[in-house]
């Protein structure tokens, strides 16, 4: 699976018409939420009962269509390729075991993998930033590699036909409660062309504010770990300036291009979201996915009621 350098490829704005095809998932943070469980292992490979967080989202990429993914990385993460890679020596134990084997021969069929560098994490803009040369002038999308979305409730097809149809930005937002707004960005918005709302619940977003109080919060619409991008970003990202936290912030990059003209729009997702990017909702993840399995969910349901319901699951 070959590196791909950050090169400037200068490419012309994206067009209305042309359908997003690629993927770019940045996953080069260090996770120090998760420390020391990350010190060795990557936080996309903590597993949610027996698959890795990563392989959600690529699954869920690929779902929608979005068979090459760029993988944004950093040092001592190459196990996150290796994962998508063939093993033909386990292969070979597996030949009677024709489902176990059929599950480790499907990670290396959901896409085709590819992986830049990053050598210092210096915010999510300067992450994408590197995506340009793979994904030269055509639009695309990038997913977050802490959050995914139930595949029975997708999202990412209507963002990839809204900004096919837009040629703009198109993001997903979700409600959030107004205590938690200072956890996100949050979006004021306006009615979107009836002509769109075929899609979903589209929105018209008329500016982003990135985590503010309660009683400065435009709304309760909180940015989602998705987006559809056109190619026109890495040229404003090249224009942005540090921001928060001293860094290159997506949100910064994409709200210059909202002031100069460039359509923003969003679609309202209302089905699950899963939110691995802290311990509590990791763990709030795997108990979930855990008792929706058909092979363990029920007798897990049970195991997790009786543990409540005993003294030692009544502990504080």
């Amino acid at each position: 699976m070959p590196e791909h350098a950050a090169t400037p490829a200068n490419p012309a704005p994206s067009a209305a018409g042309r359908r997003a095809v690629k993927a770019v998932i940045p996953a080069a943070g260090l996770a120090t939420r998760f420390l020391p469980a990350t010190k060795a292992v990557p936080k996309e490979l903590l597993p949610v009962v027996d698959r890795p967080v990563l392989q959600y989202i690529v699954e869920e990429a690929a779902q929608a269509g979005l068979t090459d993914v760029l993988l944004i990385t950093g040092r001592g993460k190459t196990a996150m390729v290796d994962h998508f890679d063939r093993r033909p020596d386990l292969e070979a134990r597996l030949a009677e075991k024709p489902e176990l084997l059929a599950e480790v021969r499907r990670t290396a069929e959901l896409a085709s993998i590819h992986t830049c560098r990053q050598p210092e994490q210096l915010g999510l803009g300067h992450a994408v930033g590197y995506a340009e040369s793979h994904v030269g002038d055509q639009p695309f999308a990038v997913l977050l590699g802490d959050e995914f979305v139930n595949l029975s409730e997708p999202l990412l097809p209507a963002m990839l036909d809204l900004q096919a149809r837009t040629g703009g930005i198109v993001l997903a937002f979700f409600e959030v409660p107004p205590e938690e707004t200072t956890r996100y960005g949050i979006a004021s918005v306006a009615p979107a062309d009836p002509a769109l709302t075929d899609l979903g619940e589209v929105v018209e977003v008329t500016g982003l504010v990135e985590k503010p109080k309660p009683e400065d919060a435009p709304s309760n619409l909180a940015v989602l770990g998705r987006y559809v991008l056109p190619a026109g970003i890495f040229e404003a990202i090249r224009r942005t300036p540090k921001g928060s936290g001293g860094e290159i912030q997506l949100t910064d990059a994409m709200g210059l291009m909202l002031k100069e003209g460039v359509p923003v729009h969003a679609i309202v997702y209302r089905g699950i979201r899963y939110d691995t990017g802290m311990p509590l909702g990791y763990l709030q993840t795997v108990v979930q996915l855990a008792c929706e399995r058909e092979d363990i969910g029920a007798e897990f349901r049970r195991w997790l009621g009786e543990f409540i319901a005993s003294d030692a699951g009544r502990r504080t």
